[in-house]
C-alpha cells in the first residue's frame, strides 16, 4: 500500500517494460499504491506505459511576477527576519529577482542562453543561504564584501552550471550591475519600475508582487525589444507544428483530393523542375579546365558532390512514393513520413539530414535549384565575379579556401597561412551592380546574401545602426572579404 518513486527513468528505459509487465501482470495489488516516476521528454520513453499513465509536468511560471509570486509564497516570515543585518531583506530580494531573470531569459532560446540551463530552486535555496551564512560571518561593521558576494553568485551558486563562457560573462554582468552598495540607494532599479520593495512583513512583499505587469518587456532581462518578436514568432509556429502533427491521417478528406493524389501531385511536379544528375565525368573535365588544384575549385567540387548527393535522394523519394501511393511497393515508415511532411508543406526529415534549413518545403525546393543554378553556371562558364555565401554547405570552407589562395599569390613576400586573418569591407553596391571580380592588387572576392539580425545597416555612411522597429532582419549589400 506503499507509494514507489523512481526518478530519472529517461537514464534506465529498459527497466521500465520489465516495470509495465510487473505492474500489469500482478494479480492482487492494494488499492493504495502508487508509483510515481520521473523523467526526461524521451523519444523512446516506452509509448503504452505513458499512455496508461496520467501526467504531470512541472513548469516554472513565465514572466517576473509570477516567478517572484512563487518564490515569495515559499519565504517564511521567520526566514526574513533570520538575520537583523539592514542588507539582508534587499539582499534576498534581488537574488530571488536574479533567480527570476535567469529563468525567464531561457524561452528566449540562443538570444537568452548560448546552452539552455536547469536553473531550479535548489540553486536559489543555496544562494540565499550563502548570503545568509556571509551576513553572520561580516556583522554591521565590516559590512558586505561585494567582491566575494558576485563571485558566489555568478561563478558557483548559478555559474556553476554555466559552462559557455560568453554565458558566464553575462551572470558576471547581472551580478556586478545588480549586487553592490548602490543597490541601497533610492534611485537604484532592476528596470524601470522593477524596484526593490521595503517591507518587514511577506504580506509587504506579496502585495508589491501583485502589482507588476503581467507580461514583462525582454528590456527587463536585458534584451532588445525585437527579442519578443522572435520567441512569440517561434513559439506559434511550435504550437502549429504540434497542431498539425496530431491532425488524424485519413486516407480521404471529405470532397476534393486525397492526401495521396495531393502528394503525387505535388510530387510530379518536383520531379518535373529538379535539375539532372551531375556528370562527373563532365565536372571533372571542366574542373581541369578551371585548375583541379587551386583551392576554390577543390571546394568546388566538395559542394557539387554533396548537391548531387541532394539531388539523387530527391528524385529516389520522389519516384519511390508514387510507387507506394500507387500500390507498386510497400509504404515504408520513411516513405510515410515523407508523405505526412510533403502534404504538410514539411521537409521530409531523409532531405533534411543532409540539407539545410528552410521555413516551408516550397522554400527548401526553391533553395534547391537556386544553389544548383548557382554550382552549375559555375562549372559551365568559369568563375562567377561574386558570390551566393548562404548558397554553400560549407562557407567556413570557401573563405578558408580564399585564404589558402591569396597567401599562394603571396608566396614571394613569406605570406604564411596561419598568419593570413580575414578582412571584411561593406560596399556601396548591391548584387546587381557587380560587373567584375574584385580588384587584382587586393584579390578575395564579393558575396551576398548576408542578413543582420536586430541591426539596420546605413549605406550611405557605410555603418551599423538600430533596427527599425519590428524589422527583424535587414538585408546587407555586397561584402568584399579578402585575406
Amino acid at each position: 500500500g506503499g507509494w514507489l518513486l523512481l526518478q530519472n527513468c529517461h537514464l534506465g528505459l529498459e527497466f521500465l517494460d520489465e516495470l509495465m509487465v510487473t505492474i500489469t501482470t500482478k494479480e492482487s495489488m492494494s488499492e493504495d499504491f502508487r508509483t510515481w516516476i520521473t523523467t526526461e521528454t524521451h523519444p523512446e520513453f516506452p509509448i503504452n506505459l505513458l499512455q496508461s499513465s496520467i501526467k504531470f509536468t512541472n513548469e516554472p511560471p513565465q514572466g517576473v511576477k509570477a516567478g517572484l509570486k512563487r518564490t515569495y509564497s515559499a519565504v517564511t516570515q521567520d526566514l526574513l527576519g533570520v538575520s537583523k543585518m539592514p542588507q539582508w531583506k534587499p539582499l534576498l530580494y534581488a537574488v530571488a529577482f536574479l533567480h527570476t531573470t535567469l529563468q525567464e531569459r531561457r524561452k528566449f532560446g540562443p538570444l537568452g542562453w548560448n546552452i539552455p540551463y536547469e536553473f531550479n530552486q535548489a540553486d536559489f535555496a543555496a544562494s540565499v543561504q550563502f548570503v545568509q551564512n556571509h551576513l553572520n560571518d561580516v556583522g554591521i561593521r565590516q559590512g558586505v564584501d561585494w567582491s566575494c558576494v558576485r563571485y558566489m553568485l555568478a561563478e558557483v551558486q548559478y555559474g556553476g552550471r554555466v559552462t559557455d563562457d560568453l554565458d558566464k560573462a553575462l551572470l558576471n554582468t547581472y551580478a556586478r550591475v545588480w549586487f553592490g552598495e548602490h543597490m541601497f540607494s533610492e534611485k537604484f532599479c532592476f528596470y524601470k519600475g522593477y524596484v526593490i520593495p521595503k517591507g518587514n512583513t511577506v504580506e509587504d512583499y506579496l502585495q508589491y508582487i501583485e502589482q507588476l505587469p503581467v507580461i514583462d518587456t525582454p528590456e527587463v532581462f536585458g534584451l532588445h525589444p525585437n527579442a519578443d518578436i522572435t520567441y512569440q514568432t517561434n513559439l506559434a509556429n511550435e504550437t502549429f507544428t504540434t497542431i498539425v502533427s496530431i491532425q488524424p491521417k485519413d486516407s480521404s478528406t471529405r470532397g476534393g483530393e486525397t492526401r495521396e493524389a495531393v502528394v503525387q501531385r505535388l510530387a510530379d511536379e518536383m520531379l518535373e523542375k529538379l535539375p539532372p544528375d551531375y556528370n562527373p565525368h563532365e565536372v571533372k573535365a571542366q574542373l581541369q579546365k578551371m585548375g583541379a588544384f587551386q583551392p576554390i575549385n577543390i571546394f568546388l567540387r566538395q559542394e557539387v558532390d554533396r548537391m548531387q548527393l541532394v539531388i539523387s535522394r530527391v528524385r529516389t523519394t520522389l519516384t519511390d512514393l508514387k510507387l507506394a501511393i500507387d500500390g507498386t511497393i510497400i509504404m515504408s515508415e520513411e516513405l510515410q513520413d515523407a508523405l505526412d511532411n510533403i502534404y504538410d508543406a514539411r521537409i521530409p526529415k531523409l532531405w533534411f539530414r543532409i540539407s539545410w534549413e528552410s521555413a516551408t518545403l516550397g522554400f527548401w525546393f526553391t533553395e534547391l535549384l537556386e544553389r544548383n543554378q548557382q554550382f552549375s553556371s559555375w562549372l559551365q562558364d568559369g568563375r562567377p565575379n561574386q558570390f551566393w555565401m548562404t548558397g554553400f554547405f560549407n562557407p567556413q570552407g570557401f573563405l578558408t579556401a580564399m585564404r589558402q589562395e591569396t597567401t599562394r599569390m603571396n608566396l614571394a613576400k613569406g605570406w604564411e597561412l596561419d598568419s593570413v586573418v580575414l578582412y571584411s569591407e561593406v560596399t556601396k553596391m548591391m548584387k546587381e551592380d557587380v560587373i567584375g571580380p574584385p580588384p587584382a592588387d587586393i584579390g578575395g572576392v564579393y558575396i551576398h546574401g548576408l542578413f543582420l539580425e536586430g541591426a539596420g545597416w546605413d549605406r550611405r555612411n557605410s555603418k551599423l545602426v538600430e533596427s527599425p522597429p519590428k524589422v527583424l532582419f535587414t538585408s546587407l549589400p555586397v561584402v568584399h572579404v579578402y585575406a
